[in-house]
């Protein structure tokens, strides 16, 4: 049975996301990973399904960054077909697969292919490389929109002025002028990017300045654990959040503040901290997502000894405090949570503005 169990589960696994476009249809890919609510097809992005083999293990393995929970695509059919035995959840991988084949009908090993599979991190290495820096660019004018000016993004962020985009895998590709953020590890290499595709006709308050595109905003790569840094990984106070925009916003009164911006409530509750990390604000959106992240990443810091501090807006995020209520009132906001000492090495106050 455990034989049977490890085939199924193979050969399940080289079509994870069929798999999870059928089982899980209330999910949907982001990067290389499948996300939705949970096992049972709840909606929602607590529970993320890796889609390719990657270092960090194999296709088909799922965890539940809310519960805990991990298995594979066997377990996936389990539970959200309710099913009892394995008898039951065999019968209904073979049915899926069609199985069982034929000999002559088995589908044969392709050999090697050298170019580069769409998503993966050498796309997203290969497209970071290829972009350009954002000084006079687009992306200035779309961050200026949502009042961050200047920009303190230590290099993580690059312009494409004609980014791919495709809708769905039924339309044809479209291109548009990009903001492209690098994901990368706790050494600094990159396992992935997320683009922002811009709207070249300017900023409007219905899209803040975001292509009119069904979504704007996309990731590739590797992203579980990994996140867009700005500053040096290995310093021992950090801040992080979820989006780009918020952390920026974030940056524009405290620019030597090394942050990251793991780009989903999901990614940053599984966020990978540096050992010599000592103190971690957590600058948590104002959702039920938020309430989420905060609870999960104070545990994890205090099962490692690492001083954890929630940073709360006033309104949804940062980004719009800095938006409507200015830098000066961000920058007295952030000096009453801040701890004292941060307050004095970080904290860029109006007097000292260049």
């Amino acid at each position: 049975m455990r034989r049977d169990a490890s085939e199924l589960a193979h050969r399940l696994a080289r079509e994870a996301e069929a798999v999870c476009r059928h089982y899980l249809s209330s999910g949907k890919r982001e990067g290389r990973y499948w996300l939705v609510g949970d096992v049972h097809n709840t909606p929602g992005r607590s529970m993320f399904v890796r889609l390719q083999d990657s270092p960090k293990g194999p296709a088909g393995k799922f965890t539940d960054a809310a519960t805990g929970e991990h298995g594979d695509l066997l377990d996936i059919i389990r539970h959200s077909l309710g099913l009892r035995d394995f008898r039951e959840v065999a019968d209904e991988a073979r049915r899926f697969l069609k199985l069982p084949r034929a000999e002559s009908e088995r589908v044969p090993q392709l050999s090697p292919v050298r170019s580069v599979v769409p998503g993966s991190q050498e796309a997203a290495r290969r497209l970071f490389a290829i972009s350009g820096p954002i000084e006079g660019t687009m992306v200035e004018t779309y961050l200026r929109g949502r009042g961050i000016a200047p920009v303190h993004h230590g290099g993580s962020l690059r312009f494409h002025p004609r980014c791919y985009y495709r809708p769905d895998e039924h339309m044809p590709t479209e291109t548009w002028p990009a903001m492209i953020a690098c994901v990368t590890d706790l050494n600094g290499n990159i396992t992935g990017v997320h683009r922002t595709w811009l709207d070249p006709d300017g900023f409007d308050r219905i899209r803040l300045g975001k292509a009119p595109i069904d979504t704007p905003r996309r990731a590739m790569g590797d992203l579980l654990g990994n996140a867009v840094r700005f500053g040096a990984a290995d310093d021992d106070v950090l801040v992080a959040g979820e989006g780009i925009e918020t952390m920026l916003s974030l940056r524009c009164a405290l620019p030597t503040l090394p942050m990251v911006a793991a780009l989903s409530a999901n990614h940053l509750a599984a966020v990978l901290l540096s050992s010599s990390l000592r103190r971690l604000y957590i600058a948590r959106d104002t959702d039920a997502a938020g309430d989420m992240v905060q609870a999960v990443l104070l545990n994890r810091a205090r099962e490692v000894g690492i001083e954890a501090i929630p940073l709360s807006p006033r309104l949804g995020d940062f980004n719009e405090d800095l938006h409507i209520f200015g830098l000066d009132a961000l920058r007295a906001a952030l000096r009453l949570q801040l701890a004292p000492e941060d307050v004095s090495r970080f904290l860029l106050l109006p007097a000292t503005v260049v």
